[in-house]
């Protein structure tokens, strides 16, 4: 090993001598040397001394300078143990710190490495040990056939392998961790009846009131390339939003919607057609005023559509002609929820600043006046405001908010209630409200989604890519109230709750009238072609018998040795077709031929053929 001059003198070798050529070397002051790193090296015992990884981070060769040569470390180890007190009295004090400490780094780094790759051999010896025992336990009985270290080790690698590749192909599929997360919870639990975790008393549910089958079969044959519209009604905190969602971005069409990024609106136009097949707020956007109710809508979209929005400013009178005219293109739709619900959820909207202001809210041509309809706050929002305010003003419109968004306004002359008593415009706008639901294309109600997908499937012929999802958790659900204010919510909203009534039984019936429809229909399928399998075999079966009798006549009248000569070739085969349909007349004309006491073997033969037939009508299927 080469040393320096001074090194060299101490140990009685000779001196460093650099090579012609070769530049000198130089060190960093703030680096250790290659002294130090040696004789880091050299301490006994040491971890840096068996590993021999090279010279220190700092060290620096000459370029043509030779390289450090290994010597055993019992000849050196008594030399650097009798000349350390010497050597370490050459160097600095600054220079000797720095050196304990580089060898205190290096040994505890070697070590960490050391124990870590022992470590980890240790982890994976022992977990081979225990796939060994586990695979040669299951698979005991195909030990004949070979190692059994062997064949674990080739099922491991080939169930790593398979995993993998499926990670990597659910990765491909799915990069994003919506689909994963939902993929973990399908594993997680099992998945229960979509429609019967909705309502936990669906088989219990008793109809309170009689509809007819007209009310209940709901089937639109809506042509999305002709001139059908629908036409959604969005009544405010109702979870229309999500519906209108999965309007534009979840629904099985020809020509989807195109939704780009960063905007509501999305374009869906009929397929070849620069035309809309959907009015609501995510394809057309606002287009008759923010949240229109029934009466707007109808005088509004025929406008819209045909191009001609100042004839929503007509007379009532012109727009009943116009719904007359086009209510076979305009199929309305809407969401209902339950009135307690709906009615916190709104305060809530509007503790956080909401007002819609924008609501035109016209009726019979014209917009109602600031006495018709009174603010229920001065500022510019009613934000912050508690729940007993927001229930004492008289002017809210989120009282009854759903009656009077489906009913026709104009039936009660719109907002100015002086026109008649309150009880009586109350009936009028219930029971507007009640026909104008029963007779709309489609209604869902937010406690049932996977119910109200369902439904608008039926009635469209429309499916949707991914089913709904049912959240019980929402902003309402998490004000707690006590049960005095529950029940003056619900006499604030009285007509709410009977128009939720009504909707919610007329929904359950029809989703139980479409169940059932469903399964007629299929077990009607079923039927349809178990008679035309019989056909076709009891065809192919007689076409082979017909020939069979024609290419050997005189082996048929060896197998009947009765035959009647009298007897129509018409009468036999109509009898032979009778005992083919009628097994039960069989048995019972074989039971009186035994009781006569005749013609036992031509009874036997003929049950055999019927009992031969039916096995190999069931081998067939």
């Amino acid at each position: 090993m080469a040393l320096p001059a001074f090194a060299a003198r101490a140990l009685g070798r000779p001196p460093l001598q650099l090579e012609q050529g070769a530049p000198a070397r130089t060190t960093c002051p703030r680096r250790h040397s290659r002294v130090e790193a040696e004789l880091a090296a050299s301490r006994p015992g040491s971890v840096a001394a068996s590993v021999r990884a090279g010279p220190p981070r700092g060290v620096s060769l000459g370029f043509n300078s030779p390289p450090l040569q290994d010597e055993p470390p019992k000849a050196f180890s008594f030399l650097a143990g009798a000349l350390r007190a010497r050597l370490f009295a050459l160097l600095p004090r600054g220079r000797r710190r720095r050196m304990h400490d580089l060898r205190r780094r290096w040994d505890l780094g070697s070590l960490c490495r050391a124990l870590l790759t022992r470590g980890l051999a240790a982890v994976g010896h022992s977990l081979k040990h225990v796939l060994s025992a586990i695979f040669s336990k299951i698979f005991s009985p195909f030990s004949s056939f070979g190692s059994m270290d062997e064949k674990s080790n080739k099922l491991l690698l080939a169930l790593v392998m398979l995993f993998l590749f499926a990670v990597i192909v659910l990765q491909y599929v799915c990069p994003g961790t919506e689909c994963q997360l939902l993929r973990l919870q399908a594993f997680s639990s099992p998945v229960p009846d979509p429609y019967r975790s909705e309502d936990e008393n669906s088989s219990r549910f008793v109809p309170r009131y009689n509809f007819s089958r007209g009310d209940l079969l709901r089937k639109v044959d809506f042509d999305i390339k002709g001139d059908d519209l629908i036409v959604f009604l969005h009544i405010q905190k109702t979870g229309g939003t999500t519906f209108g969602r999965h309007l534009v971005r979840n629904i099985q069409l020809e020509q989807p919607c195109e939704c780009r990024v960063g905007q509501k609106k999305c374009t869906c136009h009929r397929p070849g057609k620069r035309e809309t097949w959907l009015f609501s707020r995510f394809s057309t956007g606002w287009s008759c005023g923010l949240h229109a109710d029934w009466t707007e809508l109808t005088s509004c979209v025929p406008a819209v559509v045909d191009g001609k929005r100042d004839a929503r400013l007509r007379p009532s009178r012109w727009r009943i002609f116009q719904i007359l005219d086009a209510s076979r293109n305009f199929h309305y739709i809407t969401i209902l929820r339950d009135p307690v619900s709906r009615y916190l959820s709104e305060w809530r909207h509007v503790q956080r600043g909401a007002t819609w202001k924008a609501s035109l809210h016209v009726c019979d041509g014209r917009p109602p006046t600031s006495e018709e309809l009174p603010s229920c706050y001065t500022g510019d929002d009613w934000s912050g405001c508690p729940l007993k305010e927001f229930m004492d003003c008289p002017y809210n419109l989120a009282n009854n908010r759903q009656v009077r968004m489906l009913s026709d306004l104009t039936l009660v002359g719109c907002y100015n209630l002086s026109v008649m008593p309150e009880k009586q415009r109350n009936k009028i706008l219930l029971e507007s409200a009640k026909s104008n639901l029963k007779h709309m294309a489609f209604f869902g109600l937010t406690e049932f989604q996977r119910k109200t997908q369902y439904l608008f499937e039926k009635t469209f012929n429309m499916n949707f890519i991914s089913p709904f999802t049912q959240y019980n958790t929402t902003r309402a659900s998490s004000v707690e109230i006590n049960e005095e204010i529950q029940k003056h919510i619900e006499e604030l909203n009285f007509l709410d709750m009977e128009l939720y009534s009504y909707a919610k039984d007329l929904f359950l019936q029809r989703y139980q009238f479409m169940r059932q429809k469903e399964h007629q229909d299929a077990r009607r399928k079923r039927q349809e072609q178990r008679k035309f399998l019989k056909g076709r075999f009891l065809q192919t079966h007689f076409q082979s018998q017909s020939q069979g009798q024609n290419q050997s006549p005189g082996q048929n009248l060896s197998q009947n040795p009765n035959p009647n000569p009298n007897q129509n070739p018409t009468q036999s085969l109509s009898q032979n077709l009778t005992q083919r349909f009628n097994p039960n007349l069989i048995q019972k004309e074989n039971r009186g031929r035994q009781k006569q006491g005749s013609g036992r073997k031509q009874s036997g033969s003929s049950s055999n053929g019927t009992n031969d037939y039916i096995g190999s009508v069931e081998t067939w299927r």
